[in-house]
């Protein structure tokens, strides 16, 4: 029997990297960067623990409730959608057919075996073969809102700890470097895992992520050094 991870839908598993990404990158890109502005700005620890420690859980909760919202609102399209196709099909009992149809000769295949193809499966399951074949979609499974909003808040959380622990336990000669060495380590390794999980490319990855982590530090610090 396959595992769940195999029954997964592409869309599902894309949205889950999707999350998961971006809440740890916001998480390691936010609050290293309250760091380093606090940080440059003063050499107070307690301030700095607070900014940094306020910004992770904002982040944190902020990315959730943004990926739940914006996720939800997908799910109800999709159902949406559904509602729209059944409605045709009960005002058009040839539409599924023609439609399915229509699918199948865009992707090349020619007339008599699309409609063929578009019999078939109308005798099957009519309405769950014509959303697959339209949009894609497939009946049952839509995107879990609060599996995205659970991701993206567990990763933003973890994602901004490598910098403020850095920032926090590291002597004060050291903040800096181990900082920014932190927060390379952090993005590089955000970079991995979606290159794996994704199954594109690995140095791309990696590489985009440590030079947008780098730009970020630098603006933040002289930000910083302002005041």
């Amino acid at each position: 029997m396959k595992n769940s991870k195999n029954k997964q839908t592409l869309e599902q598993r894309l949205n889950k990297i999707r999350a998961g990404v971006l809440g740890s990158n916001d998480g390691i890109l936010t609050v290293v960067g309250v760091l380093f502005s606090t940080a440059a700005a003063t050499s107070n620890n307690f301030l700095i623990l607070v900014a940094g420690f306020s910004d992770l859980l904002s982040c944190a909760f902020s990315m959730a409730a943004g990926e739940y919202a914006s996720v939800s609102a997908q799910r109800e399209i999709e159902r949406a959608v559904i509602q729209i196709e059944e409605k045709q099909i009960g005002q058009d009992k040839d539409y599924a057919r023609k439609t399915i149809a229509k699918s199948y000769i865009s992707r090349g295949v020619n007339q008599q075996t699309a409609y063929s193809i578009a019999d078939e499966l109308i005798q099957k399951h009519e309405i769950e073969s014509l959303v697959s074949a339209k949009y894609t979609l497939k009946i049952g499974e839509y995107v879990n809102p609060w599996g995205a909003a659970f991701s993206s808040l567990i990763s933003a959380a973890l994602g901004g700890l490598f910098p403020l622990l850095a920032m926090l336990l590291l002597p004060g000669h050291l903040k800096f470097a181990g900082t920014i060495v932190a927060t390379t380590f952090a993005v590089a390794l955000t970079g991995s895992l979606a290159a794996k999980l994704g199954e594109f490319h690995l140095r791309p990855a990696i590489i985009r992520n440590i030079v947008i982590g780098l730009i970020t530090v630098a603006i933040h610090y002289y930000i910083g050094k302002l005041f």
